[in-house]
């Protein structure tokens, strides 16, 4: 009689915020390709961010953003690419980073040969979303906004609904800050894109 092998839980390993673990980018995308369920980043110099699943009202908020974008893009298939927030690129510095929606322009994309398109994409999106949840760190999504644009972004929203706030990264300009916008504009990024924020505020 041969018995089948005992089933054994997973052990979870928790690290303190003192402690990085660091893999280089090959480690890292066997990681990411192992635990799909995760949404896994890397900073450039190497360390392991971990991001949990986001709780519900999250979930709703991201929902609204990504759906709206993918609007525009349905009419706009034209002037570039969609992306919802499992999608990771490979920003110049070396990081991996995975915005909450995020839209590159066409003729970058297309620039990217097959292999480049499947994994991820060596570049940084010309438009970034982040949007913050109950347990993020404001100065790290700050810190992370600005690495998106010194790795070549064009256009950045970072929506806070905690305190109903928008702040807006553009190239070569300062942050301007909105205080509970209805509306935000694509502006030349994405032309005559708007999102409406009723459902991130409520």
């Amino acid at each position: 009689m041969v018995q089948a092998p005992s089933k054994t839980k997973p052990l979870l390993l928790q690290l303190p915020d003192e402690m990085a673990l660091t893999v280089n980018s090959e480690q890292f995308a066997a990681l990411a390709a192992t635990n799909r369920d995760l949404r896994l980043e890397r900073t450039a110099n190497g360390q392991l961010i971990v991001n949990p699943p986001t709780g519900s009202e999250s979930g709703k908020r991201n929902l609204s953003i990504s759906g709206q974008l993918n609007n525009w893009f349905e009419s706009n298939d034209n002037l570039g690419e969609a992306f919802d927030s499992s999608t990771g690129f490979e920003l110049p510095n070396g990081a991996n980073r995975s915005p909450d929606a995020s839209w590159v322009r066409k003729e970058r994309w297309l620039a990217l040969t097959s292999e480049q398109r499947k994994g991820f994409a060596p570049l940084c999106p010309d438009f970034v979303v982040e949007l913050r949840s109950e347990t993020d760190s404001l100065k790290k999504l700050r810190e992370k906004m600005q690495e998106y644009m010194d790795n070549g972004a064009q256009l950045g929203w970072l929506i806070d609904p905690q305190n109903k706030r928008v702040e807006i990264y553009r190239a070569g300009q300062g942050v301007g800050i909105l205080k509970h916008p209805s509306k935000l504009s694509g502006e030349a990024v994405l032309p005559g894109f708007t999102l409406t924020l009723k459902r991130i505020w409520t």
